[in-house]
């Protein structure tokens, strides 16, 4: 138990005497981070820094609804070129543009979606001459 601020004595060098003294003991040696820089020290403050240095540990991200769309029509059309079947291919294709055509009728927030639906016959062409 730590002992109590004598008196007459400033509290501040009262608690600079116990962080000098636990320092000399070695007590802060272990500390995970020791000897790093304070992670975004001298950045502008950030009310949200907590969930998003959570969110950075746990892998997780946000993008808003049409950025998702569009990152996720993407890797729809890299899947598809790696499908194994014409109709793996059709799949995948006719999955995405159910989703591209579901935001075109109901906008989500964010920016504009510039999508449209794939041509599902390109896209299966495309494999096609992908496979030769």
């Amino acid at each position: 138990m730590t002992e109590r601020k004598p008196p007459g004595v400033s509290f501040e060098s009262w608690v600079d005497k116990q962080i000098r003294e636990a320092a000399e003991r070695g007590e802060f040696r272990d500390l995970p981070g020791f000897g790093r820089p304070l992670p975004a020290a001298g950045d502008a403050y950030d009310e949200m820094w907590w969930i998003k240095g959570k969110m950075h540990r746990e892998g997780l991200g946000f993008l808003p609804p049409t950025l998702a769309l569009r990152k996720e029509a993407e890797e729809a059309l890299e899947k598809a070129a790696r499908a194994p079947s014409e109709s793996t291919v059709r799949r995948i294709v006719e999955n995405i543009n159910q989703k591209i055509a579901a935001a075109i009728r109901r906008p989500p927030p964010g920016p504009p979606l510039g999508l449209k639906p794939y041509d599902v016959e390109a896209v299966v062409d495309e494999w096609r001459r992908g496979r030769t």
